[in-house]
C-alpha cells in the first residue's frame, strides 16, 4: 500500500503499471467486442463484421481547460464525452476508450483518482469500456489524451461530404451556452484572484455553467434518427461553433448555405448572460464552440418524420456553392458566414 503524506500520496509510490492498475480497478468491461482490456501489452477488439470509427482528442491544461475553475470529476467526464461526440457523429455507437494522462509534481493520486472518477461515470453512462492507456511525468501542469473507438455498419456511417443542394440544415439543442458559462467562469475566478474572500453565486447560471463543465453527447438523437429511419447526408459535432462546423460541412460536401438568425435555438439563460456581459447572443451561438451538439442535413423528404421535435431544429437549407454561404439576418439582410470559432492555433500566432 503507497504510503499518504498530509498532502496527499506521491504518484512515484505506486510506479507507472501499479498507478494504472490502481486508478481502472473498478473499470468493468460491458461490450461483448471487447475481448481483452487493461493488463495486457494492447487491447482485443473484434468489432463482428461492423466499420471501426477512431477519434481522438488532446486537452492541455492551460489551453482547453484552466484547473481554478474545473473540477477534476468534470474534467475527466468532459474529456471522454468530446470523444464521444465524434463518435456520434459519424453516425456510430461508441464502445472503447484509452486514456493517457501526463501530471506534474504538483499532483497527487487523489487528485487523479478524482479524474479518472469522471472518467468512469462518463463510462457507465454511455457502456463504453476503458481498455487502455499510459501515464507520464509532465513538465507544463496536466495533460490528457482521450482515444475513443465505436462501431457502425457500412450503410449506416454518415461523412461530412454528403449534403446536397436543398438538404435542410439542422441542430440539436441550444447554441451558445458552454461559450457563456466559460465567461461566467472566467469573470468569477478573475475577481476571486483579486479577492480570495469572494465566494461566488452562480446560481443564475446553473444551466449554462453546466453546458460548460460537464457536457452530454447527442447519443438521443443518434437514437431517434434510427428509429425514425432517418439517415443524414451529412453530420458533424458543434465543439468549434455553428458558423466554422457549417462551413466545415460545406467545404466538404462542395456546397453554399442559408441559414437564419430567427432560427437559430439560443436558450434564455444564454441570451442573458450575453446580455449581461454585453456579448451579441448571436455571436455566442455561432463562434463559441463546446456545445457537443449536432449539425446535420437531411432530405427536405424526410423532415415530416422529424416534425415536432422540439431537440432538433432546422435553422436553413443547402445551396449551390456558387450561391455563397450566408446568414439572413432578422431585417432580411444577408452576410457571409465566417469561421470565428475555436483555433487551436490561433493564440500561437499571436504569440
Amino acid at each position: 500500500m503507497a504510503k499518504s503524506s498530509g498532502k496527499g500520496t506521491e504518484i512515484s509510490a505506486y510506479g507507472e503499471f501499479g498507478l494504472i492498475e490502481h486508478l481502472t480497478k473498478d473499470f468493468p468491461l460491458r461490450n461483448r467486442d471487447t475481448k481483452k482490456g487493461i493488463g495486457d501489452d494492447a487491447a482485443v477488439i473484434s468489432p463482428r463484421n461492423k466499420q471501426m470509427v477512431v477519434t481522438t482528442d488532446l486537452l492541455l491544461e492551460g489551453v482547453h481547460f484552466d484547473l481554478a475553475y474545473t473540477p477534476l470529476k468534470h474534467l475527466g467526464y468532459k474529456a471522454v464525452v468530446v470523444n464521444l461526440s465524434d463518435v456520434y457523429a459519424m453516425n456510430a455507437v461508441p464502445r472503447q476508450i484509452t486514456v493517457s494522462v501526463g501530471v506534474s509534481s504538483r499532483f497527487r493520486v487523489e487528485h487523479l483518482e478524482e479524474l479518472y472518477e469522471g472518467i468512469r461515470l462518463a463510462c457507465d453512462h454511455y457502456g463504453v469500456d476503458l481498455v487502455g492507456g499510459d501515464t507520464s511525468a509532465s513538465y507544463s501542469g496536466m495533460v490528457i489524451s482521450v482515444t475513443a473507438l465505436g462501431r457502425a455498419s457500412r450503410e449506416e456511417l454518415v461523412y461530412r461530404d454528403g449534403a446536397r443542394e436543398n438538404d435542410v440544415i439542422c441542430v440539436t439543442g441550444d447554441l451558445g451556452g458552454a461559450y457563456m458559462g466559460l465567461q461566467v467562469l472566467k469573470r468569477e475566478n478573475k475577481i476571486f484572484q483579486q479577492d480570495p474572500k469572494f465566494q461566488p453565486d452562480l446560481s443564475k447560471y446553473e444551466y449554462i455553467v453546466g453546458r460548460q463543465l460537464k457536457p452530454e453527447a447527442r447519443r438521443d438523437i443518434i437514437q431517434l434518427l434510427k428509429e425514425k429511419g432517418v439517415k443524414p447526408s451529412s453530420m458533424i459535432d458543434i465543439s468549434d461553433g455553428l458558423s466554422s462546423d457549417l462551413l466545415h460541412l460545406c467545404h466538404r460536401s462542395g456546397t453554399g448555405c442559408r441559414i437564419y438568425q430567427d432560427k437559430v435555438p439560443i436558450d434564455a439563460e444564454t441570451a442573458a448572460a450575453a446580455e449581461e456581459m454585453k456579448i451579441e447572443p448571436l455571436i455566442a451561438a455561432l463562434s463559441g464552440g463546446e456545445d457537443y451538439e449536432l449539425l446535420f442535413t437531411v432530405s427536405p423528404k424526410d423532415m415530416d418524420k422529424l416534425a415536432s421535435r422540439p431537440q432538433i431544429t432546422p435553422v436553413g437549407f443547402m445551396t449551390p456553392a456558387e450561391k455563397g454561404r450566408l446568414l439572413v439576418t432578422s431585417s432580411g439582410s444577408e452576410t457571409e458566414i465566417t469561421a470565428q470559432g475555436w483555433n487551436a492555433f490561433g493564440r500561437m500566432k499571436d504569440e
